[in-house]
Protein backbone atom coordinates (compact mmCIF):
# COMPACT_ATOMS: atom_id res chain seq x y z
CA UNK A 1 0.00 0.00 0.00
CA UNK A 2 2.70 2.26 0.89
CA UNK A 3 4.40 1.86 -2.43
CA UNK A 4 1.34 2.44 -4.60
CA UNK A 5 0.93 5.63 -2.44
CA UNK A 6 4.23 6.19 -2.90
CA UNK A 7 4.62 6.28 -6.43
CA UNK A 8 1.19 8.47 -6.97
CA UNK A 9 2.77 11.18 -4.73
CA UNK A 10 6.44 10.95 -5.58
CA UNK A 11 7.32 12.30 -2.28
CA UNK A 12 7.46 9.83 1.00
CA UNK A 13 8.19 12.24 4.06
CA UNK A 14 10.92 11.50 6.96
CA UNK A 15 7.45 10.30 8.95
CA UNK A 16 6.31 8.13 6.50
CA UNK A 17 10.08 6.59 5.81
CA UNK A 18 10.15 5.92 9.73
CA UNK A 19 7.50 3.91 9.90
CA UNK A 20 8.69 1.96 7.06
CA UNK A 21 11.44 1.22 8.54
CA UNK A 22 10.42 0.51 11.74
CA UNK A 23 7.16 -2.02 10.70
CA UNK A 24 8.59 -3.60 7.11
CA UNK A 25 12.21 -3.40 7.79
CA UNK A 26 12.22 -0.97 4.24
CA UNK A 27 10.59 2.00 2.46
CA UNK A 28 10.37 2.37 -1.44
CA UNK A 29 10.88 5.65 -2.66
CA UNK A 30 9.81 6.71 -5.77
CA UNK A 31 10.80 10.46 -5.93
CA UNK A 32 14.63 9.98 -6.69
CA UNK A 33 15.02 10.55 -10.43
CA UNK A 34 17.87 9.87 -12.86
CA UNK A 35 17.85 9.96 -16.54
CA UNK A 36 17.22 6.65 -18.77
CA UNK A 37 20.52 4.62 -18.56
CA UNK A 38 22.61 7.16 -16.30
CA UNK A 39 23.21 6.92 -12.56
CA UNK A 40 23.80 10.93 -11.20
CA UNK A 41 20.94 11.98 -9.34
CA UNK A 42 19.04 14.94 -10.89
CA UNK A 43 18.23 17.77 -9.27
CA UNK A 44 14.41 17.23 -9.23
CA UNK A 45 15.49 14.92 -6.21
CA UNK A 46 16.55 17.26 -3.84
CA UNK A 47 13.07 16.75 -1.66
CA UNK A 48 13.50 12.95 -1.03
CA UNK A 49 16.95 13.45 -0.37
CA UNK A 50 16.09 16.12 2.11
CA UNK A 51 13.88 13.91 3.67
CA UNK A 52 16.40 11.19 3.71
CA UNK A 53 18.84 13.22 5.45
CA UNK A 54 16.00 14.49 7.98
CA UNK A 55 15.08 11.01 9.10
CA UNK A 56 18.60 10.35 9.48
CA UNK A 57 19.82 13.46 11.66
CA UNK A 58 16.43 12.59 13.46
CA UNK A 59 17.56 9.25 14.15
CA UNK A 60 21.42 9.13 14.97
CA UNK A 61 21.75 5.47 15.32
CA UNK A 62 19.96 4.77 12.27
CA UNK A 63 21.79 2.78 9.48
CA UNK A 64 20.53 2.17 6.64
CA UNK A 65 21.00 -0.18 2.86
CA UNK A 66 20.37 2.08 0.33
CA UNK A 67 19.17 -0.41 -2.46
CA UNK A 68 18.58 0.64 -6.43
CA UNK A 69 15.96 -1.47 -8.18
CA UNK A 70 15.34 -1.47 -12.01
CA UNK A 71 12.88 -3.33 -14.29
CA UNK A 72 13.20 -5.87 -16.83
CA UNK A 73 14.40 -3.49 -19.73
CA UNK A 74 17.75 -4.25 -20.80
CA UNK A 75 20.46 -6.78 -19.87
CA UNK A 76 20.32 -8.36 -16.60
CA UNK A 77 23.88 -7.24 -15.93
CA UNK A 78 23.93 -4.07 -17.13
CA UNK A 79 20.71 -3.48 -14.62
CA UNK A 80 22.41 -4.92 -12.19
CA UNK A 81 25.36 -2.27 -12.49
CA UNK A 82 23.17 0.34 -12.88
CA UNK A 83 21.27 -0.21 -10.22
CA UNK A 84 23.97 -0.67 -8.02
CA UNK A 85 25.89 2.86 -9.51
CA UNK A 86 22.48 4.62 -8.87
CA UNK A 87 22.32 3.24 -4.98
CA UNK A 88 26.17 4.58 -4.96
CA UNK A 89 24.97 7.82 -6.15
CA UNK A 90 22.40 8.27 -3.49
CA UNK A 91 24.96 7.60 -0.81
CA UNK A 92 27.65 10.65 -2.14
CA UNK A 93 24.43 13.28 -2.45
CA UNK A 94 23.80 12.44 1.01
CA UNK A 95 27.48 12.62 2.35
CA UNK A 96 28.65 15.74 0.08
CA UNK A 97 25.60 17.69 0.09
CA UNK A 98 23.77 16.94 3.44
CA UNK A 99 26.43 16.14 5.58
CA UNK A 100 25.26 12.43 6.45
CA UNK A 101 28.48 9.97 7.61
CA UNK A 102 29.13 7.50 4.87
CA UNK A 103 29.63 4.83 7.58
CA UNK A 104 26.35 4.69 7.98
CA UNK A 105 25.35 4.11 4.47
CA UNK A 106 25.63 0.94 2.75
CA UNK A 107 24.72 0.51 -0.99
CA UNK A 108 23.37 -2.48 -3.16
CA UNK A 109 22.09 -2.69 -6.23
CA UNK A 110 19.46 -5.78 -7.05
CA UNK A 111 18.55 -4.48 -10.89
CA UNK A 112 15.46 -6.67 -12.02
CA UNK A 113 15.69 -9.33 -8.90
CA UNK A 114 12.73 -8.09 -6.52
CA UNK A 115 9.98 -6.61 -8.55
CA UNK A 116 7.71 -5.03 -6.93
CA UNK A 117 5.10 -5.41 -9.73
CA UNK A 118 4.78 -7.01 -12.99
CA UNK A 119 7.08 -6.17 -16.07
CA UNK A 120 4.26 -6.69 -18.23
CA UNK A 121 2.18 -3.34 -17.70
CA UNK A 122 3.62 0.08 -17.67
CA UNK A 123 2.24 0.53 -14.36
CA UNK A 124 4.20 -2.34 -13.23
CA UNK A 125 7.66 -1.37 -14.46
CA UNK A 126 7.24 2.33 -12.98
CA UNK A 127 7.12 0.39 -9.44
CA UNK A 128 9.79 -1.43 -10.34
CA UNK A 129 12.23 1.56 -10.73
CA UNK A 130 12.68 2.54 -7.30
CA UNK A 131 14.99 3.34 -4.75
CA UNK A 132 14.59 1.57 -1.07
CA UNK A 133 15.98 2.38 2.01
CA UNK A 134 16.08 -1.26 3.61
CA UNK A 135 16.97 -1.32 8.05
CA UNK A 136 19.71 -3.93 8.50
Amino acid sequence: IAEVRAIENKMVDATVMAKGLRETGRIALYGIYFDTDRAEVKPESRQTLEQIAKLLNANVGLNVFIVGHTDNQGPYAYNLDLSRRRAEAIAAELVKNYGIGAPRLRTAGVGLLAPAGTNATEAGLALNRRVELVAP
